[in-house]
């Protein structure tokens, strides 16, 4: 039943996902508001399938230790989920992502115009450089930055070293981080096309204070995110999988 319920699902996903695709194609001429509610809109139908083909229902702890506005915020990434979700949770969120998404046909467009932040990670030293502006501009326009710190996802239960760009933001921005842990890979692996009935748990953590040694920083972030994110997949298993 899963399996069925699972196809299902990607059917309808990428049949959701063609139809906001297109039908958002002529905002990409006017300003960019208008793509950041398609984003909106085509998140809440996803959580809608989820939620009445797959079983899976989502919820968010802990939404009053993210700012409004401007903000660092630094995610465990265990599943395709998680690139959706802030589109619903904050206003106009600048993503991190990988360069080359952005010469993806259609979703690049959007993504340029959206104003995410685009890092090539083959440049080293300029990469870094670009990203960190990148930032700066999102911070000045009051938008919250998302950036997921194994660079990857992640499967459960596996320790994926942190990447030097959120030290980087730590450091140069000088702003609080919000830490997210979640077990969203337990519902929606990677790589996957399975989605289990259950209760995704996604939970905004206690910022941590700007102004910390650069490798305090880091052990602290591991720290609170792993440490919760283990918390949150034994609560899931205990609850759906051992049924």
């Amino acid at each position: 039943m899963t399996q069925i319920r699972s196809i299902s699902f990607f059917i309808c996903f990428f049949a959701w996902s063609v139809i906001m695709n297109l039908a958002f194609l002529p905002m990409l001429a006017f300003d960019k508001i208008w793509i950041v509610r398609g984003q909106t809109i085509w998140t809440n139908g996803i959580i809608f399938l989820l939620r009445t083909i797959c079983g899976l229902r989502l919820e968010i702890r802990g939404q009053e230790n993210l700012p409004d506005g401007a903000a660092v915020v630094a995610c465990k990434h265990q599943s395709a989920f998680e690139t959706m979700i802030f589109h619903r949770i904050t206003r106009d969120p600048a993503v991190i992502l990988k360069k080359e998404l952005l010469n993806i046909p259609v979703y690049g467009w959007y993504c340029r115009k959206t104003k995410m932040i685009a890092v090539d990670r083959k440049g080293q030293a300029a990469a870094l450089k670009s990203m960190l502006a990148q930032a700066q501009v999102a911070l000045d326009d009051n938008r919250p930055i998302i950036i997921f710190p194994e660079g990857t996802r992640s499967a459960v239960d596996s320790d994926l070293p942190f990447q030097p760009g959120i030290a980087a933001l730590y450091s140069k921005l000088k702003q609080p981080v919000t830490p997210v842990a979640l077990n969203t890979g337990l519902f929606w692996p990677r790589k996957s096309f399975l989605c289990r009935p259950g209760k995704m748990v996604i939970e905004f953590l206690p910022p941590i204070e700007a102004g910390l040694d650069r490798r305090v920083f880091m052990a602290e972030l591991k720290t609170r995110i792993e440490t919760k994110t283990k918390e949150l997949v034994e609560e899931g298993r205990a609850q759906y999988l051992a049924k």
